[in-house]
């Protein structure tokens, strides 16, 4: 009885932590949400009041005034981009990582586990000195350089910054299926790449999905390595949320910067919403084994 009671106390204290710690969340985001649909004069009331009408205007000014619509469809590009570079170049090596042993494999598997220990903020100055001369270069060839404000070289900077996390949990689901699969198929004369593709990358889609959301939330929020390599007029939307900011902060237009913010927000809780049940069953199926 006395062991049924701390399970008891124990589910209610967890209960308790977990309700709070959504109404920490969910709050701060219906408040914003509240806040870009509210009249700019409203916002000198009580913050907490709830708005008198729908303003759709705010997301007029901040999609045309603020620039966040072409700023949107830059995180667009850059994002799928990213992610079809990052598929391409870490599913095959994920999945000849955790199934064939050759020279050198046990060198690939430790220099990528070894990625995951870099924080790549701490590379954002090298990387650019090194596209800068990179440009120098091109520039006393070619008399033009394409390294820096440049979207497919920042998708290339974002793929390969994520690649030994993607072939991290790729190969860790890689290594849990069964070889009996791969060998029914070689009895049946496919061949490696038939294997990989019409057998393994199905099997691999719980996994694919995960990798695919936490490098599209990744990406999609980046900051410090997109306002760092495109020092031109184009912006992605993070980048382009921090320059509203700063504007708003003289003009005072709340409205049209809590928009901003819902722009933001908004694709990240829609892939969430419909891909949360893939999410789950996905993080239960990676992590490598021994």
């Amino acid at each position: 009885m006395k062991k049924n009671g701390k399970d008891t106390l124990y589910k209610v204290f967890i209960y308790i932590v977990l309700l709070l710690l959504a109404i920490s969340i969910a709050v701060p985001v219906g408040w914003v949400f509240l806040a870009s649909v509210k009249e700019n004069a409203e916002f000198y009331g009580n913050p907490w009041t709830l708005p008198k009408g729908i303003y759709f205007q705010n997301f007029i000014d901040a999609f045309q005034g603020a620039k966040m619509g072409e700023y949107m469809l830059n995180s667009v590009i850059v994002t799928v981009l990213a992610l079809l570079l990052l598929l391409v170049i870490a599913l095959p090596a994920a999945y000849v990582l955790a199934r064939y042993r050759f020279k050198g494999s046990k060198l690939c598997n430790i220099m990528f586990m070894g990625g995951l220990f870099i924080n790549v903020n701490y590379i954002v100055v090298p990387i650019f000195l090194m596209f800068v001369d990179g440009d120098k270069f091109l520039n006393r060839v070619f008399g033009s350089g394409f390294l820096l404000n440049n979207l497919f070289v920042l998708a290339l900077v974002y793929a390969s910054t994520a690649l030994p996390f993607t072939i991290y949990l790729l190969s860790g689901f890689f290594v849990s299926i069964p070889k009996d699969y791969e060998e029914a198929a070689f009895v049946d004369g496919a061949g490696y790449f038939k294997t990989m593709f019409s057998i393994m990358m199905p099997m691999a889609r719980p996994s694919i999905i995960t990798v695919i959301l936490f490098n599209f939330l990744s990406f999609w929020n980046e900051y410090i390595i997109a306002m760092t390599m495109l020092t031109g007029e184009s912006k992605t939307l993070p980048v382009g949320l921090m320059q509203l900011m700063q504007a708003q902060q003289a003009a005072a237009n709340y409205g049209r910067l809590y928009a901003g913010l819902v722009i933001v927000m908004l694709p990240t809780l829609i892939l969430y919403i419909c891909v949360q049940k893939k999410l789950t069953e996905g993080m239960s199926l990676g992590g490598l084994k021994g």
